[in-house]
């Protein structure tokens, strides 16, 4: 069993680490290259999406991490449609200043209407693909992504100690009038109890399961769920998230220090 976690855990950092690398370099390059991208992106996620219907009656741990990776590439297609600014909101403007309330939020809201759309629609697309597979890893991996995107998100918009601005290209630079720095908000330590008992959940699910695949399975979710929480936590520490990803951000990272 430990072998399984540790080269699930290693699977889904590298994927991980990778694919947010290369959403944030892509997206810093000039625009010009932004269709090149985005058509690349197009060709890996409808890939990723022939292996989550290829793997559907596929039982064995290859195929388990294929359905992951293809999973993973689905979710690329949305961030990277985000960032590169094709898929967005109707909003593509700052909140005025002293902009408070249910009002601020649906502004923030508006900024990201079609992308939380085209969000759903991938869910859609990937429990059609998978609702007969026997792990339905896929939509599973989707999921989790989403759910700690959102969670992200809220945090962000009540206020975090790093809110990570240099992140945003300069073409989305619109969206730091959403982000808030504090110390603390009430969501925070709410979202991170529920994040910590879903993976305490997942991993104990693994750890008696008798099949290896499905033990894998449980373990990449795992493995996502634990990475997503430590994106959560650098939220709030005195330490900007930023290091791991350096080749990435480049110049911005220059400018921000």
């Amino acid at each position: 069993m430990l072998t399984h976690f540790l080269l699930a855990a290693c699977f889904a950092f590298l994927l991980w680490w990778l694919g947010t690398g290369l959403v944030l370099w892509l997206d810093g390059l000039p625009k010009k290259t932004f269709v090149w991208s985005m058509l690349a992106t197009t060709v890996l996620s409808a890939a990723g999406l022939y292996a989550v219907w290829w793997t559907q009656d596929q039982t064995s741990q290859w195929a388990v991490y294929v359905a992951f990776a293809g999973g993973l590439s689905v979710w690329a297609w949305q961030e990277m449609s985000y960032y590169l600014g094709f898929v967005t909101g109707p909003r593509k403007k700052a909140c005025e200043p002293g902009c408070a309330g249910w009002g601020h939020f649906l502004h923030a809201l508006q900024t990201s209407l079609y992308h939380e759309l085209s969000i759903l629609t991938g869910a859609i697309l990937l429990w059609g693909l998978s609702r007969e597979a026997e792990f339905a890893l896929a939509f599973w991996t989707y999921m989790t992504l989403w759910a700690m995107h959102e969670s992200a998100r809220i945090n962000v918009f009540l206020g975090v100690r790093h809110i990570n601005a240099e992140w945003l290209p300069e073409h989305l630079q619109y969206l730091r009038s959403f982000l808030r720095e504090a110390p603390m908000n009430p969501w925070f330590p709410v979202s991170v109890t529920l994040a910590s008992c879903a993976a305490a959940w997942i991993f104990y699910q693994a750890w008696f399961c008798q099949d290896p695949a499905q033990a894998s399975a449980y373990y990449l979710i795992g493995a996502l769920a634990v990475l997503a929480l430590v994106e959560h936590a650098f939220l709030m520490l005195p330490i900007p998230l930023t290091a791991p990803w350096a080749w990435a951000l480049g110049k911005r990272r220059r400018q921000a220090a």
